[in-house]
């Protein structure tokens, strides 16, 4: 079975560093790759780069223990987990270069026995594509397309399916999907879990893990799509979406999710079009939640510039950036997609809050104001609640001012 002496995590983002730190806690010795040279030294240093509960404290403490190597360059390791980004690309077509660049990377330093796990959320077939990226580079050694359990390298899919602000606890405590290439690599990736998976380690091929990932965010997808349509609707027909949902919820087998300015994230708001791309002439109900979604930005824009109409001279507080509250994670946010829409429109002097960044992203780089929450409440005409972070629970907001709440915050 695979040895754990040393694990090599690809990507130090959201997932990979909460995932090489909850290893390297429990003793092994953990490479953490990264191409961004500020995560590495930050790393190295027992600090974070991200906003994540609890994580900085144990960054710190597994840094200090010597079981955390941060490096830009892949190094010799028993285990590789690849962590990547996976965005898509015009047309909502899977964009793999990220896995692929992580392939070739860390082809040069695998060794015979080694596992390969890939934890990127990816497109049906992305397991079987690492694998001929890597045989490709090696053609020294033998992988599970070719020679099947007999293989000098065993690749499994593991995706990753935890909450952002709840990521170590969900660690451990989730049940993981573990798909093998062959039955000896799920067994190994399994055997690698258990050593801080308290959940059930559910094996399966890796086709089936990559579809399963999928399937649970388009779930999600679907459900939300169905809040944020109600909320389009009450809103023409003058009706309190959020009372409305909270009644409904009512009958034992109701429980409709809440709605908001659209959906963001890494997950939700990208993988569904994966599955549609892969089966478009199928996926009706995928693709349709998906484009009900995307358009919630535009309907909160032009109820932004209703209100802004108002006004001689608009100043529009937007409250949040993020895509979920109280983390930093900007990730195709419609937060910013709608900050940047009304900068764009010049609707009028755009101010935006964002508790957890210290600047703002390119896209909204120019006219748009990062400014403080006081700031913000004092000189705003339309307030526009993005994001239902702690800190704006606490605001009293101003009577005289516009307000426009896509979270429900003021209604609950």
């Amino acid at each position: 079975m695979v040895k754990y002496q040393t694990v090599a995590v690809i990507g130090l983002g959201y997932i990979g560093l909460p995932t090489a730190t909850v290893l390297a806690s429990r003793g092994v010795k953990v490479i953490g790759v990264d191409v961004n040279r500020h995560a590495v030294d930050t790393i190295n240093r027992g600090e974070i780069h991200i906003v994540e509960p609890d994580l900085d404290g144990l960054v710190r403490h597994v840094v200090q223990a010597g079981n955390l190597l941060a490096t830009t360059t892949p190094l010799a390791a028993n285990v590789f987990i690849i962590a990547v980004p996976t965005p898509f690309k015009d047309g909502h077509q899977p964009d793999l270069s990220y896995i692929e660049a992580a392939a070739r990377a860390i082809a040069p330093v695998l060794e015979k026995n080694n596992l390969v796990i890939l934890e990127s959320t990816s497109p049906v077939g992305a397991t079987e594509q690492l694998a001929n990226w890597l045989a490709e580079v090696r053609p020294d050694l033998s992988f599970p397309h070719q020679v099947g359990e007999a293989a000098d390298i065993q690749l499994a899919y593991c995706p990753e399916r935890v909450l952002p602000g709840h990521v170590l606890r969900e660690l451990v405590e989730n049940d993981r999907i573990i798909g093998g290439a062959t039955k000896r690599a799920a067994e190994m990736a399994a055997e690698l879990y258990g050593l801080f998976v308290q959940g059930e380690c559910l094996l399966t091929d890796c086709r089936t893990a990559e579809m399963a990932k999928l399937t649970e965010n388009s779930f999600r997808d679907v459900n939300i799509a169905f809040a944020n349509e109600l909320s389009m609707i009450c809103d023409k027909l003058d009706i309190n979406v959020w009372e409305l949902i909270k009644l409904a919820n009512r009958h034992p087998r109701v429980n409709i999710l809440q709605p908001g300015p659209g959906v963001g994230g890494h997950c939700i708001a990208v993988d569904p079009w994966f599955i549609v791309d892969s089966a478009p002439e199928r996926a009706r109900i995928i693709r349709t939640a998906r484009e009900v979604n995307d358009s919630k930005p535009h309907f909160v824009v032009d109820k932004v510039v209703e209100s802004a109409s108002k006004y001689r001279e608009p100043v529009i507080a937007c409250l949040g950036l993020a895509f979920k509250a109280n983390i930093d994670d900007l990730r195709e946010s419609p937060a910013v997609e709608i900050v940047r829409i009304l900068a764009a429109k010049g609707v009028g002097r755009i101010l935006a809050v964002e508790p957890h960044v210290s600047e703002l992203p390119k896209q909204l780089s120019g006219s748009i104001e990062l400014v403080s929450i006081d700031e913000a409440i004092a000189n705003a005409n339309v307030i526009v609640i993005l994001v239902d972070h702690v800190q704006f629970k606490k605001i009293e907001f101003c009577q005289e001012a516009s307000i426009i709440d896509t979270r429900g915050m003021l209604s609950k």
